[in-house]
């Protein structure tokens, strides 16, 4: 499985991005998926995460409102739509496959691949 994750950018506080993971093999429209991000100097920290329908979905407190995570299972691809951006949300943005013997979702070690990450930094 390999992960390619594209959308970030430099944005204004207030503005919106869209986050794209492209996800490569046969295993991806039956797992769940999640984004997390690294700010400098913090731990990764989980974003939101999606089961393999879409059906349901999870955010950390922080971006609940704000941000929405989806799938295209056709297109092999999860989205991390990010709108009223911070200047806290700055940060490097990661998606990742679920791994099938996890519990949660909330957790780097519930996940077994990861895609490479890409910035977002959000200006004040």
């Amino acid at each position: 499985v390999q992960l390619q994750a594209s959308g970030g950018g430099l944005v204004q506080a207030g503005d919106s991005l869209r986050l794209s993971c492209v996800a490569s093999g046969r295993t991806f429209s039956t797992s769940a998926m999640g984004w997390f991000r690294q700010a400098p100097g913090k731990e990764r920290e989980f974003v939101a995460g999606i089961n393999a329908s879409g059906g349901r979905t999870y955010y950390t407190d922080s971006v609940k409102g704000r941000f929405t995570i989806s799938r295209d299972n056709a297109k092999n691809t999860v989205y991390l739509q990010m709108n009223i951006l911070k200047p806290e949300d700055t940060a490097v943005y990661y998606c990742a496959k679920r791994a099938p013997y996890s519990s949660t979702y909330y957790l780097s070690s519930d996940y077994d691949y990861w895609g490479q990450g890409t910035q977002v930094t959000v200006s004040s």
